[in-house]
């Protein structure tokens, strides 16, 4: 079984911001392969399953979203992990894919490093940086801009692509065929 994490806030404030690419990610590849909704309750998240996936929303925010992963890994015994989630250090529409490596500052990351380590699977999600660093905690926490926003769909898509090829064939594999630089505003 496959557990397959988009990070994110929980809540319609954080609904469309750019920490919230994971969560875009996960409606959109639970409403493509028509996941049946299980009860939050138990799991600190949205979860969505179908017969060999398990789809999660971590609703613990995002700093404790290793509770939720954790619970619903050992719940489900899921042998595989993939984690969706924004990148700073990519530019936006950037699409990167690798397993392990260090947090890089990423809350959520660091706390399911801190409670499952670090070798899972990573779709990394570029979503640019700010000016300066003082501006990061309100950039992710800003919604995309108009521009960036007409681009989401077809990009949620491909990486929603990704994580279905990920499931069948090797991450280097997936690489080549769906890593890419930036998109283009």
């Amino acid at each position: 079984m496959t557990l397959v994490v988009g990070l994110g806030n929980p809540g319609a404030a954080y609904e469309k911001n750019r920490h919230n690419i994971g969560f875009m990610v996960i409606d959109a590849l639970a409403s493509h392969h028509k996941a049946s909704s299980v009860s939050k309750a138990a799991f600190f998240g949205d979860v969505f399953k179908t017969s060999d996936t398990i789809y999660l929303k971590p609703t613990t925010y995002m700093n404790l979203s290793g509770k939720s992963v954790l619970a619903v890994k050992q719940f489900y015994k899921c042998d595989e992990l993939i984690v969706i989630h924004d990148d700073l250090d990519l530019p936006f529409g950037a699409l990167r894919f690798k397993r392990g490596g260090g947090h890089g500052g990423h809350n959520g990351l660091k706390s399911i490093d801190a409670l499952l380590g670090s070798e899972y699977i990573r779709v990394r999600m570029g979503i640019g940086k700010p000016e300066h660093k003082s501006m990061v905690a309100d950039y992710v926490l800003g919604d995309f801009t108009e521009a960036e926003a007409t681009k989401l769909p077809d990009w949620i898509m491909k990486a929603a692509r990704a994580v279905d090829a990920l499931e069948n064939e090797t991450m280097e594999k997936v690489g080549s065929r769906f890593s890419q630089k930036e998109l283009a505003l």
